[in-house]
C-alpha cells in the first residue's frame, strides 16, 4: 500500500487543471485560456514520498510535471470565491506524471495520466502559506528543470475550486492539482524526481 498516511481522508477523485501558468502557456505558444481545462486521476495513481514511479511499458516518453496541490476539509459545491479557504484542508506537493507519446497518440488525456504510481504527493500538508506566492520548483537527477512561482497562475486557489465546485461536489479528503509551469521534460528508468515548493517542502521519487 502506497505511504499516505500524512492524507487524513482518502480522497474520492483527483481534479487537475490542464494550463494555469502563463510561462507553460508561452512555452506552448498557447494563449491564455478563458476558464480552467479540467480532468481526472483515479485516486489508483497515488503515492507518497520516497515511493517509485513505474514507467509503463506501453510508453516510451513519461513527463513529471510539479504542481501544488489543495487538500479539501468538507463537503461542499457551488462555493464562491470568498468562501474557498474555509473549506481548505491545506496544502501539499504533487507531481503530475505524463505519458506524454501516449497522450499525443490519444489526443484526450485519460489514459496518459492515469497509470498506477502516477500521481505522487507530498510529504505533509501544509496549511499556513499562501498558495497564490509561493516558488515551486523540479530537480531530475539533482539538476533544476522547474522553477516558477504561483504568482504566475492564471486562475489563483480561490477562483480554480469554486470553478470545480460549481461542476462537481467535492469530498473531504479531494484532491486538486492547479497546473504546472514551464520546463516538464522527460523521466528515465533509475532517475530521481524531486518537487519542492516553497512552505510546503520536498516530495522524492525514484522511476522504475
Amino acid at each position: 500500500m502506497p505511504n499516505l498516511s500524512f492524507l487524513t481522508h482518502q480522497p474520492t477523485k483527483i481534479v487537475l487543471v490542464g494550463l494555469n501558468y502563463k510561462d507553460h502557456a508561452k512555452e506552448l505558444k498557447m494563449p491564455l485560456p478563458h476558464e480552467p481545462i479540467l480532468f481526472l486521476k483515479p485516486p489508483t495513481t497515488l503515492i507518497g514520498p520516497e515511493e517509485h514511479i513505474v514507467y509503463p511499458s506501453q510508453s516510451t516518453r513519461v513527463d513529471y510535471e510539479a504542481e501544488l496541490a489543495v487538500i479539501i476539509k468538507d463537503r461542499c459545491k457551488d462555493l464562491e470565491p470568498d468562501e474557498v479557504m474555509e473549506y481548505v484542508e491545506g496544502f501539499t506537493c504533487l507531481n503530475d506524471v505524463t505519458a506524454r507519446d501516449i497522450q499525443k497518440r490519444d489526443g484526450q488525456w485519460t489514459r496518459a495520466k492515469s497509470f498506477d504510481t502516477f500521481c505522487p504527493i507530498g510529504p505533509y500538508i501544509v496549511a499556513n502559506i499562501d498558495p497564490n506566492k509561493v516558488r515551486i520548483q523540479s530537480f531530475l537527477n539533482g539538476r533544476l528543470k522547474q522553477d516558477s512561482n504561483t504568482s504566475n497562475f492564471i486562475f489563483p486557489v480561490e477562483v480554480l475550486v469554486s470553478f470545480i465546485s460549481s461542476v462537481m461536489t467535492l469530498l473531504p479528503g479531494d484532491i486538486i492539482a492547479t497546473g504546472t509551469p514551464g520546463g516538464i521534460g522527460a523521466m528515465q528508468r533509475g532517475d530521481i524526481i524531486e518537487i519542492v515548493i516553497e512552505g510546503i517542502g520536498t516530495l522524492r521519487n525514484y522511476v522504475t
